[in-house]
């Protein structure tokens, strides 16, 4: 198989099925809350194509897979009306907060899937297994930790919106498009190695510290 269409089938389902789960979550929590608009409109489901912006989600990534660029996307937003929130301010800070924490989560499965095939096992993985296992965690992580920069639209947005003054958050969704743009050029520069390279490391890490504990 061509190794650039190799690359693309190690990474864009993970990524695909990445990105659902966090939307999911987003949904989830806040019918737990109160507000179950996301399910009323279909988006309270795993179906990936519930999710699919067809640049964010399909153009972009395959473009940052193929030219090796740090992989970035994004879902269709889940929708959520704050108003049917129970507290709006604290109930919409957990709902963002699902999203990055649903990627922690599996991120952490992953890792104990990976420690059990091995210890009760007895897999031994091989370097195209190794590959598909390091890049479902490398995708959770980076997820995880790009949506909890402290921008708007981003989950980190809204998180910091719950700790900080009206006039800072309004001035951040006032600026919410130029602040856009510079994610964009940041991508676009390669700027998101600083982000991707600690990622990698931490990735590493957990692989190796879980082989040493169960071997």
């Amino acid at each position: 198989m061509d190794p650039m269409i190799m690359k693309v089938v190690m990474f864009f389902p993970a990524f695909l099925f990445s990105l659902s789960f966090h939307e999911f979550a987003h949904g989830y929590v806040a019918k737990l809350r109160g507000d179950n608009t996301a399910e009323m409109m279909g988006r309270l489901t795993l179906d990936p194509l519930a999710h699919i912006d067809w640049i964010g989600t399909v153009a972009l990534p395959i473009v940052s897979i193929i030219s090796g660029l740090p992989l970035f996307g994004w879902a269709k937003p889940v929708p959520v009306n704050p108003r049917n929130l129970r507290d709006q301010k604290n109930d919409m800070f957990w709902v963002a907060l699902a999203g990055p924490m649903s990627n922690i989560l599996l991120f952490i499965v992953g890792l104990i899937v990976y420690g059990v095939a091995i210890a009760v096992f007895h897999v031994n993985l091989n370097k195209s297994y190794m590959g598909i296992v390091f890049v479902f965690l490398y995708l959770n992580l980076l997820l995880a930790f790009f949506n909890l920069l402290p921008l708007h639209p981003l989950d980190g947005g809204k998180i910091l919106e719950r700790f900080i003054p009206y006039n800072w958050n309004r001035w951040l969704l006032d600026h919410q498009y130029h602040l856009n743009i510079a994610l964009l050029l940041l991508f676009i520069s390669g700027g998101f190695y600083y982000l991707a390279y600690p990622i990698q490391y931490i990735v590493v890490g957990s692989l190796d510290l879980v082989r040493g504990v169960v071997l």
